[in-house]
């Protein structure tokens, strides 16, 4: 397997940074081996998606595959987990596949199946049966198998998809539910409670991560790897568009103060080390998070009712939704109305203050309710 990185240049900013920092221009290098060969050498590129391609496309010239050679499942997968390490995909969405594709190997072995192209429609709907999920977990397991047969299918290893004929679930849309005034200042509150415990230091964390939470929109991941970097002023940087746009959320004062103010886990970041891995810290958070929910008494508490709450309120203030879908990161604007356009009660209030507003300044609204409507002079008979 070949992995690409940035050599850095003795005058690059970012040289201490290593391997892991890949937004500068320095080279592009290649390392790893291929055929049993160890390769470390210069792409001559500076395009981190041009690289990604040269090599994908290396690796798969490598290893020609006949016409009567058939592919094994094992063999597929693995090229399958190259592949979206290559398009970086995150950590969280390989170990999900990984695990898929361990079901996969471990039910096509019953079956005595092998070779990639000996699973078809009929085992595929058997091997979905074979899920203990629930309706959300399975179409989003059913979306992965779909996309690993369509990888194998676009390479030619297999003529169709086996797996494009089974139906996805019914699932039930859950409703979104944002924090209430209320119940924000009852968790904010019950920092004070957690400090008694956990120590003022930690408290202080605690309020600044919940802060950032609740008026940055991001999701908890997001949250724990925010770098001391990504804010200038009152600026916070969330991503940057495919348009290479990028987008920023203005946080309020009090949000900066208290991550100015809260003790950092490391140089670079504000909550997490950098040292563990992102999936153990983010738990670390879910923890505190939980047992903060508990002091405060608020139900069903959970980190991802703060991206709701963060764009319920914007919703609320009349901001529009194309705008709100940017600033959560949403890739269409669909997504953000199939969870956000019916959300809350105020929303539909302000609706009809809307319609409200409207009607008092239309002019038959107008004429109709300082008396008895006429037609041609004569009063109006609607019987």
């Amino acid at each position: 397997m070949l992995t690409i990185y940035r050599r850095h240049k003795k005058s690059c900013g970012h040289r201490e940074e290593g391997r892991n920092y890949r937004r500068c221009r320095c080279p592009i290098w290649v390392d790893g081996t291929l055929r049993g060969k160890e390769i470390r050498e210069s792409l001559r590129e500076l395009d981190w998606e041009k690289a990604q391609r040269s090599v994908r496309d290396r690796e798969l010239a490598s290893e020609p595959v006949a016409e009567d050679i058939a592919i094994s499942i094992v063999s597929a997968a693995a090229k399958y987990i190259a592949d979206a390490e290559a398009r970086q995909l995150s950590g969280e969405t390989v170990k999900k596949y990984k695990r898929l594709f361990k079901k996969l190997e471990t039910f096509a072995a019953a079956r005595g199946a092998k070779f990639i192209d000996e699973l078809d429609l009929d085992l595929m709907a058997e091997f979905r049966s074979s899920w203990k999920l629930g309706p959300r977990t399975s179409a989003k397991e059913l979306e992965r198998l779909n996309a690993f047969f369509n990888f194998v299918r676009d390479r030619e290893w297999i003529t169709k998809n086996p797996a494009k004929g089974l139906k996805a679930p019914k699932t039930k849309l859950r409703p979104t539910m944002p924090y209430t005034q209320a119940e924000m200042l009852k968790i904010l509150a019950g920092i004070d409670v957690y400090a008694k415990t956990a120590g003022v230091k930690n408290a202080q964390r605690l309020r600044a991560f919940v802060l950032l939470l609740r008026y940055s929109g991001m999701r908890i991941g997001d949250t724990v790897r925010c770098g001391v970097d990504r804010i200038e002023k009152d600026r916070l940087f969330l991503y940057t568009q495919k348009t290479d746009t990028p987008v920023y959320c203005v946080l309020p004062d009090f949000v900066v103060k208290a991550l100015e103010a809260t003790p950092r886990a490391s140089d670079r970041f504000y909550f997490w080390s950098g040292q563990s891995t992102l999936h153990c810290a983010v738990g670390k958070w879910q923890k505190r998070l939980q047992r903060l929910f508990e002091l405060a008494e608020v139900s069903r508490g959970h980190a991802h009712r703060f991206r709701d709450t963060f764009a319920c309120e914007l919703l609320g203030a009349g901001v529009p939704m194309d705008r709100v879908s940017v600033l959560l990161g949403h890739q269409s604007i669909r997504v953000t109305e199939k969870h956000y356009a019916p959300w809350t009660q105020s929303r539909q209030e302000q609706i009809e203050a809307d319609l409200a507003r409207a009607w008092s300044q239309d002019p038959v609204a107008l004429l109709e309710t300082k008396g008895t409507p006429r037609v041609h002079g004569e009063r109006a008979n609607y019987n």
